[in-house]
């Protein structure tokens, strides 16, 4: 027996989806066989893998799961991949309503290869001592820096994200350096335990923290050079938080196949 998938990337955040619409995916619950499937030698390889659902009320269910095996918590970059998948499918065309696991999203595809993805409204954001913790669907510390180039991303990534406050459920951890357009960034992820490309969920994470922390007001819009490539947020800062919030990117279908599941 065979499973066809899509390989997806959006800014080198690179995703198997699958078209679970017809349940075929052998299963969920296998953690084992989720991580080899994601093994960049032993399987498909990626940062992680979606299934795309049949749900009653919205367009398809995305759920994701982490390159180690285990369902996660909301993946930006998954999500506008998911969208452009969904578009390849047929079941959508410039816009769609789908159901993640924090919630119901939005999206537009109003141009080719560019997806834009509403998160959730971000309400408490904690100022620490040099850092920001924040949750836009995933949890994220955020520290700003001099010299981006000059981190050691994994290291120092490891150190927060398994220091006692946060190994018990993990955290991602980002580092943003300010440039004279926006920011760069730079993540380490918890559950590929690693550094990625780029992260979605860390990118917004990122502007939000960017504004707060240039002390801005209003409506803005923040340019955020990943390592994997370039994506905007744009967002509204209101008495409560910060509301109408947009992660635009690219997502790029880069080739598709099938694996053997005897292999496994």
């Amino acid at each position: 027996m065979t499973l066809p998938f899509y390989k997806y990337q959006g800014a080198g955040n690179d995703f198997i989806m699958i078209d679970n619409r017809q349940e075929i995916f052998p299963s969920p619950d296998d953690q084992v066989f989720i991580e080899k499937l994601c093994d960049r030698r032993f399987g498909i390889g990626a940062d992680g893998l979606i299934l795309l659902n049949q749900v009653d009320g919205y367009d398809f269910e995305m759920v994701y799961f982490n390159s180690d095996g285990r369902q996660s918590s909301m993946c930006g970059n998954g999500g506008r991949c998911i969208v452009a998948f969904a578009q390849y499918l047929g079941i959508i065309k410039e816009r769609c309503t789908f159901l993640a696991i924090d919630g119901p999203h939005e999206a537009l595809l109003e141009q080719p290869d560019w997806v834009e993805l509403k998160m959730r409204e971000v309400q408490h954001i904690e100022k620490g001592d040099g850092f920001y913790y924040l949750n836009t669907g995933s949890p994220h510390f955020v520290r700003f820096v001099d010299r981006l180039d000059q981190i050691n991303v994994i290291k120092e990534g490891r150190a927060v994200r398994y220091s006692e406050r946060f190994k018990a459920e993990g955290t991602n951890v980002n580092f943003v350096e300010v440039q004279a357009a926006g920011i760069a960034v730079a993540t380490y992820e918890r559950g590929v335990e690693g550094e990625t490309l780029a992260c979605g969920t860390g990118v917004t994470a990122c502007a939000l923290a960017y504004y707060l922390h240039m002390e801005e007001a209003g409506a803005a819009e923040v340019e955020v050079q990943a390592k994997g490539g370039k994506l905007k947020v744009r967002f509204e800062k209101t008495q409560k938080g910060f509301e109408n919030i947009w992660l635009c990117g690219p997502a790029h279908r880069v080739f598709e196949g099938t694996y053997d599941l005897h292999a496994s």
